[in-house]
């Protein structure tokens, strides 16, 4: 094969333009072309994609030397790269999949994909040839870990080599094509300063979380729940036994003595379902310090808020709600939900002597995420639960205001007044 890709300089295909069918139709035959080439050279299972450039290009040109001569495409090189793509990645997705700037992908048939980046949602010139195409891409991506995408199992939740978390959902449940949500996984260690700007709240939260607080974090999707979970287990002490449970491994704990828990969903067969719930069962005999669970939204409420009351102190768990009042709304529902037979007001009493703060984050429309609420629990007084709201954001200033100091019970947990 020819040397000549050496020289090859692979251009940042962020700046591809929309394709007309006629090239999309002219990338479907080049791409069977090569896969046959390659299959029958037996060199398709056999190569890294930097191996397989050079006879992918090489063949690219057999390809358009029979087609139409000599004549080759000016974006030659583009196309060898997208071939790549379909041959060892993930098509259309992987330019996406490699640029640390995006932080969701979104898909939504073949002709309509949407990233975020800064918060921000806007659609890119990137397609994928038909439903079929999309279709093959989501049963690559979820292929090494046994899932199966089809009518009988129309929907699907994996997570990738590098930590990102997709979920598909196809026809007859999508009505207009297979739809794909990519959540990247961010490996870079994160900088409190990007999220906590104000000094004075961030000594509470950093005194919380050593003094072994249980927190809640609350806030729509999107809004920086993970992130903060993240941002605060850094002051973990060392020489405590953290125990994560999540639905998809995204935590960055930097404890040194973590034990990470994934939970599994049913075969094909209905089978072998492994719930947050099951785990946090087990987890409690794993000698944890803390607990952490990813996302509070079913019957793991009652095991979780259990642990807390009895031991577990320290523990965190994230929670979908507008405002600190609706996360204990919903703590209180998913509570009764699970069959727990008591009276209202004992629900009550049990999230108040779990939780000490709720912590309310959210997205603004300019892309930014923010600390709206740190609001501490106190009791049950005249059968609701009594709340006191330590910080609040002012949307017109952008800045945090001190709303009311700690009660005496939490300035002794966290060892003294702020700072």
């Amino acid at each position: 094969m020819s040397d000549m890709t050496d020289a090859i300089v692979w251009p940042h295909r962020e700046l591809a333009i929309q394709e007309d069918e006629s090239r999309l139709e002219l990338k479907a035959e080049l791409h069977q072309f090569v896969i046959e080439r390659l299959e029958d050279d037996g060199l398709m299972y056999e190569m890294e994609r930097q191996e397989l450039q050079g006879y992918v290009y090489d063949y690219a040109r057999i390809y358009f030397k029979q087609l139409q001569g000599t004549h080759f495409p000016q974006d030659m090189n583009a196309l060898v790269n997208e071939l790549l793509d379909e041959i060892v990645g993930f098509g259309p997705l992987q330019n996406l999949l490699d640029d640390p700037d995006v932080d969701d992908i979104l898909i939504n048939g073949p002709k309509l994909i949407y990233v975020e980046r800064q918060g921000q949602l806007t659609k890119v010139p990137f397609r994928f040839m038909n439903d079929q195409h999309v279709l093959r891409v989501i049963r690559r991506m979820i292929a090494p870990f046994g899932r199966r995408i089809d009518e009988a199992n129309p929907m699907v939740d994996a997570r990738l080599p590098n930590g990102s978390r997709i979920n598909a959902v196809i026809p007859p449940l999508a009505i207009d094509g297979p739809c794909l949500s990519v959540r990247k996984f961010k490996a870079e260690s994160i900088d409190i300063d990007t999220l906590l700007q104000n000094g004075a709240m961030h000594q509470l939260l950093m005194k919380c979380a050593r003094s072994r607080c249980n927190i809640l974090i609350s806030g729509s999707t999107g809004s920086g729940k993970t992130t903060l979970l993240n941002v605060l287990s850094q002051y973990i002490n060392s020489g405590e036994r953290v125990v994560t449970i999540e639905d998809a491994a995204e935590l960055q704990l930097r404890n040194g003595h973590v034990v990470r828990l994934e939970t599994r969903p049913p075969n094909s067969e209905g089978q072998g379902e492994v719930t947050s719930r099951d785990l946090l069962k087990n987890a409690l005999r794993m000698r944890p310090d803390r607990i952490i669970l990813g996302e509070s939204r079913g019957g793991e409420v009652l095991d979780m808020l259990q642990a807390m009351n009895t031991g577990h102190q320290g523990s965190m768990s994230t929670l979908h709600a507008n405002s600190p009042q609706d996360a204990l709304l919903r703590l209180e529902m998913m509570v009764t939900m699970t069959g727990f037979s008591s009276s209202e007001v004992l629900v009550k009493q049990m999230v108040a002597t779990a939780l000490d703060l709720v912590i309310q984050v959210a997205r603004l429309p300019s892309g930014r995420r923010v600390i709206t609420h740190i609001v501490e629990i106190q009791d049950v007084a005249d059968e609701q639960i009594r709340t006191q709201v330590l910080y609040a954001y002012q949307p017109t200033s952008e800045d945090f205001r001190l709303v009311d100091s700690m009660s005496a019970a939490l300035r002794e947990k966290t060892g003294g007044e702020r700072e």
